[in-house]
């Protein structure tokens, strides 16, 4: 697999993994209060970016050793 094409797979993979997470961990994590404050969107981003980083790394990790293997 050509590095472009890499790049895409762990980009995808990171992206839908860390909406999924990112979305039910701020259900929990963040009040819904009536009106919303910065705080709530400070603690939301701050998740977001987070869980985006890391799962963009653990993608990239899971996604060489496989394509190592097979080498």
């Amino acid at each position: 697999m050509d590095d472009d094409k890499l790049k895409r797979v762990i980009m995808i993979l990171a992206t839908v993994v860390a909406y999924v997470l990112a979305s039910r961990l701020a259900e929990r994590l963040v009040d819904q209060p009536e009106v919303r404050g910065i705080r709530d969107d400070v603690k939301e981003g701050l998740l977001s970016g987070t869980s985006s980083l890391l799962l963009t790394v653990v993608a990239s990790v899971v996604i060489r050793r496989v394509l190592s293997g097979r080498s």
